[in-house]
């Protein structure tokens, strides 16, 4: 696997792989991976030829009391699971690479419906970070396809909609979450939490499943639902920030009518922010 900090080094290699005929993937990362996004690159390479993964912790997705500077960056261990996994190339561009003329002036990619609500509400600007930054990366790299995990799933929706509506070329896969065996979602925040943390932190995965237990037993009483549920997390030692039952495609909050459903929940433990999400289909 080769390591590529320039945009036109990255352009130079998919450029030799594109006329060698392979079909390219992009994993679009923010580094400290696991085996969430070891699975990513695993689901590539079932698709295509040449895979690019890139790690890029964005200032842009970040607000001014989140965890930017402490976030972690483990570049060495990151490219050893990335050579294990089958990538072929490994972006890692510096800030200044990504926004040469500065973040205030950059160019914004505002994508409205879908981004709002949920992690929206509780991110100000959060997605137009992530939508600016992937559509670069998009540019930079034009792959064929490129693969997003489910956990994130708002910000799945949110590239969904930014490729349909600006008639990107690229086909766009989701990766089921992958979890620990005590049913956590697995994330690179999840280090953050302390041993009695890491133990209580499963209950937040078991709400949205005993959420989902009454919906499939046909209650449709959803606001009831929802607060029964963040009690359950509360009881947990969680805070919740949200929990919303939403239809799964448009993500508009759901009617009793509606049988593609996704349980989108987002909480506190500690000072670490945690998300997950179920689909329910009636």
């Amino acid at each position: 696997m080769n390591t590529v900090s320039s945009v036109q080094h990255l352009r130079d290699a998919v450029a030799q792989a594109r006329r060698a005929g392979q079909r390219i993937a992009l994993v679009p990362t923010m580094g400290n991976l696991h085996a969430g996004h070891v699975s990513l690159i695993e689901q590539a390479r079932r698709s295509a030829d040449f895979i690019v993964a890139s790690i890029f912790v964005n200032p842009l997705q970040f607000g001014a009391n989140e965890d930017l500077d402490s976030y972690p960056r483990t570049l060495a261990e990151d490219q050893d699971k990335l050579a294990a996994a089958g990538c072929n190339l490994l972006f890692t561009p510096t800030v200044s690479e990504m926004y040469p003329n500065g973040m205030h002036g950059q160019t914004r990619v505002l994508v409205p419906g879908v981004s709002e609500g949920l992690c929206g509400a509780s991110r100000p600007g959060h997605f137009e970070g992530v939508a600016t930054v992937v559509c670069k990366l998009f540019n930079m790299v034009q792959p064929d396809l490129a693969v997003f995990g489910e956990k994130d799933y708002q910000q799945l929706a949110v590239i969904r909609s930014m490729v349909r509506d600006l008639n990107l070329p690229i086909e766009i896969q989701g990766a089921p979450i992958v979890r620990a065996a005590d049913g956590l979602a697995l994330s690179s925040r999840n280090g953050y939490l302390d041993a009695a943390q890491r133990a209580a932190a499963p209950a937040l995965y078991r709400s949205l499943q005993q959420l989902a237990e009454r919906l499939r037993a046909g209650e449709t009483e959803h606001a009831a639902l929802i607060a029964e549920a963040q009690r359950a997390q509360q009881a947990a030692g969680f805070r919740p920030d949200y929990l919303e039952i939403r239809e799964a495609f448009s993500l508009r909050p759901a009617t009793p009518a509606d049988r593609s459903l996704v349980l989108l929940t987002a909480a506190h433990l500690g000072s670490t922010r945690l998300i997950d999400n179920l689909s329910v289909t009636l």
